[in-house]
């Protein structure tokens, strides 16, 4: 009697096809869409999913001044920077910083769910976020990317 062998194919660098997208952030709830945005950087959307090569995508964000928060978050929701310095701690509103620069919000959102390592590092360099409509990315042509 003969066992069956099944090997598992690994992705490396050179057998990963990275696909640009376009994410559009109008009246999408913050924390959903960037979880499926960080889900589509790592490469959680393709079969050939390897966790220890970045085998994401490229995502531009769209709009991201037009993204939604539940609840009282806006009022809310304390975004926290500290320089290093004594007293050197900032606090921001969320409803503040969407006016001042709304990029931010989407960014740090992406940032945190992705692995605290070089290779979250390496993934969130594939992230670009726009506040308006356009972005100069036209010549990858990007696909739409719904959710």
């Amino acid at each position: 009697m003969s066992k069956l062998h099944f090997t598992t194919k690994h992705a490396n660098e050179a057998t990963v096809q990275r696909n640009w997208y376009v994410v559009d952030g109008t009246n999408q709830t913050v924390g959903r869409v960037c979880a499926k945005i960080a889900a589509v950087l790592r490469g959680k959307n393709k079969a050939y999913y390897t966790p220890h090569v970045d085998t994401g995508d490229f995502v531009i964000v769209i709009n991201c001044e037009k993204v939604k928060f539940t609840g009282n978050k806006l009022d809310e929701k304390v975004y926290l920077n500290f320089s290093g310095y004594p007293g050197g701690k900032k606090e921001e509103v969320a409803k503040d910083l969407q006016k001042r620069r709304p990029e931010v919000i989407v960014e740090r959102a992406v940032k945190g769910m992705l692995p605290k390592n070089r290779l979250g590092r390496k993934m969130y360099k594939k992230l670009f976020v726009y506040a308006g409509p356009n972005h100069p990315h036209t010549a990858q042509q990007p696909k739409e990317l719904k959710f």
